[in-house]
């Protein structure tokens, strides 16, 4: 089978289905570069959440810590009697228990006589 020279040699169907392939292959590996880049992005963001996290764990154990010194009883009356206060310890006995009555259930207060 001989083909006249005029004829094209490919189809216009095949030109357009090369074409059609390129441009499906090259938007496929345009978002496969955009996801991949965005995955690297959240990576990065979730590493960068996680530092922060760990360094407010930090300050809240440190900050746990300094409250803990600054109410030891004994540090505070050293420094107590560093700065010469007339604070003095008193003794178990002295000290009073005072109970409160609770109210009894219902009773609303009123500003009307």
């Amino acid at each position: 089978m001989n083909r006249r020279k005029d004829q094209p040699k490919t189809s216009a169907c095949a030109i357009i289905a090369v074409i059609l392939t390129v441009t499906i292959g090259a938007a496929g590996g345009v978002l496969y570069v955009y996801y991949k880049n965005r995955q690297i992005q959240i990576t990065r963001e979730i590493d960068e959440i996680s530092r922060g996290i760990e360094h407010c764990r930090l300050e809240i154990r440190t900050t746990d810590m300094r409250t803990d010194q600054l109410l030891n009883r004994y540090l505070i009356r050293k420094r107590l009697e560093e700065q010469g206060s007339r604070l003095r310890p008193i003794s178990v006995a002295v000290v009073e228990e005072i109970r409160v009555k609770p109210k009894p259930p219902g009773s609303v207060a009123s500003n009307s006589p």
